[in-house]
C-alpha cells in the first residue's frame, strides 16, 4: 500500500576478523520513512493517561497534573480510544464512567474527560505495577491498534519488588508505555524498569509547570505512530551464538532478554510502534574460529510485521578472517561510537551507585571517567550535569566529589544516561 512507511535497514560493521578474532559487531540503521500521513488518520489508536493522584501530589502538583491530562487529551486526534486513569495505591477509571472500556474522542467526549480530570484530587499510596495492569485490560480489547499508555509518577513505589516484577513481566510488549517523572522524591530505577519491559521512554520533568508540554509532546509522538509493531529477526549459523541485540539510539534500551524464538537458529525481537523515525540497534555474534580468507553470513537481519509475518528490509552481518592487521584492527566509526555511548552509561549508573553506597573512591573514578567520555564524544549536556556531582581539574585530571549535590541534578544526570548522542559527521 503506498500510504505505508518505507522500512530501510543499514547495516555497519568491519567484517573483518583476525585468525583469533570470534566477535563480530554491527549497527543497523532501520528508518521508516514514506508518506505515512494519509496512514496516520486511518491508523487504529488507543490510549491510557495515568495521573498520579496519590497524597503526595497535594496542592500545585496535582493542579499542573491536571492541566497536563487536559493537554493530553485535547492533543488526541479524533476517533481514538482513550481513558484517564487516577493512580494511587490502586488504579480506578475516572473516564469514561462506566471504567470497564476506552471512549472515543471527540469534541464531546473530550469535553467530558476534561470535566472529571478537574475533579482529581491527591490521597493515598503509589502502586504503579496497578495502574499498568488497569491500563493494560483497558487496551486488550483493541487488539489492531496502536497501545500506548503515558504515566507520571512523583513518589516511590510502595508495591514490592517482586509483585512490581511479575506485572511487567506479564505485559511486557503487550503496549508500549512511556513515564514521566515529577519533583525529586521518585526514583529512576522504577520508571527505568518500566521502560525496559514495556518498550517506552521515560524522563524528569524538573520544573513540573513544564509538565503539560511533556504530556502534549508525548501525546502527540503517539498519535504519530503507524505501525503497531515491529520485529528484528535475527538469525544466526550453527555454532554461532548471538551475545545481545540492544537499541542504542535515540535510547539505550537492551532487547537481549525479550526473545522469541522463531527456531533453534533465529529469534525475533521487539521493537514496539512506529513512526517517521529512526532507531539504531547493535548486535554481537560470537563465531567459531575460521580460516584465513574465509568469508561467512554471521547473521541475517529481516524486520518483520509480527502480525502478518510480512518482512519489510533485509541484510547480512559478514565476517572475513583475515591475516591483514590493518583490516582486523580498524573498529568501524559507528560500533566505536555507540559503545562508547553505552559506557558513559554505564560509568554514570556505577558512579551514583558507589556515591550512594558511600563509596567514595568508587564513585569518584566511575564519574570523572565518564566526565572525561562525555566531553570527548561532544556530549556537553551530561559534561554539565556531571560537574554539578564531581569536581574535576582540567589542569591535572584530579577529582573529587561535591559535598552538597542538588538531588535534582542528580535524578537528571540518572534519568539522562540512557540518551544517547549521534555520531556526528565528519566536518559537522
Amino acid at each position: 500500500m503506498s500510504d505505508q512507511p518505507a522500512f530501510t535497514l543499514t547495516i555497519d560493521q568491519n567484517k573483518y576478523l583476525s585468525l583469533d578474532g570470534r566477535e563480530v559487531h554491527a549497527i543497523l540503521t532501520v528508518g521508516a520513512t514514506g508518506t505515512a500521513t494519509v496512514r496516520t488518520s486511518a491508523t487504529e489508536a488507543a490510549e491510557v493517561i495515568i495521573v498520579d493522584t496519590s497524597g503526595s501530589m497535594s496542592g500545585s502538583k496535582i493542579r499542573e497534573a491536571r492541566m497536563a491530562a487536559v493537554t493530553a487529551v485535547q492533543t488526541l486526534r479524533d476517533g481514538v480510544h482513550f481513558a484517564v486513569v487516577s493512580g494511587t495505591n490502586r488504579a480506578k477509571v475516572v473516564y469514561p464512567p462506566s471504567g470497564d472500556h476506552l471512549a472515543m474522542a471527540s469534541p464531546a467526549t473530550r469535553a467530558e474527560a476534561e470535566r472529571a480530570i478537574a475533579r482529581l484530587s491527591a490521597h493515598g499510596g503509589t502502586a504503579i505495577g496497578e495502574w499498568i495492569k488497569l491500563a493494560g485490560h483497558l487496551l486488550t480489547a483493541h487488539p489492531s491498534a496502536i497501545k500506548h499508555a503515558l504515566l507520571m509518577t512523583d513518589g516511590q513505589n510502595n508495591q514490592s519488588d517482586d509483585t512490581f516484577a511479575d506485572v511487567l513481566a506479564a505485559w511486557s510488549g503487550k503496549f508500549v508505555v512511556d513515564s514521566l517523572g515529577v519533583g525529586d522524591d521518585w526514583v529512576p530505577a522504577e520508571l527505568r524498569k518500566v521502560a525496559e519491559a514495556m518498550l517506552g521512554t521515560f524522563d524528569f520533568v524538573r520544573n513540573q509547570g513544564d509538565l503539560p508540554e511533556y504530556f502534549r509532546r508525548l501525546t502527540q509522538t503517539s498519535m504519530s505512530k503507524t505501525v503497531p509493531d515491529l520485529a528484528l529477526r535475527v538469525w544466526v549459523p550453527q555454532a554461532a551464538r548471538l551475545k545481545f541485540v540492544k537499541q542504542v539510539s535515540p535510547t539505550l534500551l537492551d532487547l537481549t532478554g525479550k526473545r522469541t524464538d522463531v527456531n533453534p537458529l533465529t529469534g525475533d525481537y521487539p521493537t514496539g510502534s512506529w513512526g517517521q523515525e529512526e532507531r539504531e540497534y547493535h548486535i554481537c555474534v560470537e563465531v567459531p574460529q575460521g580460516q584465513i580468507g574465509q568469508e561467512i553470513r554471521a547473521g541475517w537481519v529481516k524486520l518483520v510485521r509480527p502480525d502478518t509475518q510480512e518482512v519489510v528490509a533485509s541484510g547480512n552481518v559478514l565476517a572475513q578472517w583475515t591475516d591483514d592487521l590493518a583490516q582486523s584492527t580498524r573498529i568501524n566509526g559507528k560500533v566505536a561510537h555507540y559503545t562508547g555511548q553505552a559506557e558513559l552509561h554505564d560509568l554514570i549508573q556505577d558512579g551514583l551507585s558507589a556515591r550512594a553506597m558511600g563509596d567514595t573512591d568508587t564513585a569518584t573514578a566511575r564519574l570523572a571517567k565518564a566526565h572525561r567520555l562525555a566531553a570527548e564524544s561532544g556530549r556537553e549536556d551530561t559534561a554539565r550535569l556531571l560537574e554539578k556531582v564531581v569536581e574535576v581539574d582540567p589542569a591535572t585530571g584530579t577529582a573529587r566529589l561535591r559535598r552538597a549535590v542538588d538531588k535534582a541534578d542528580e535524578i537528571e544526570l540518572d534519568t539522562g544516561s540512557v540518551r544517547t548522542s549521534r555520531l556526528r559527521k565528519e566536518g559537522s
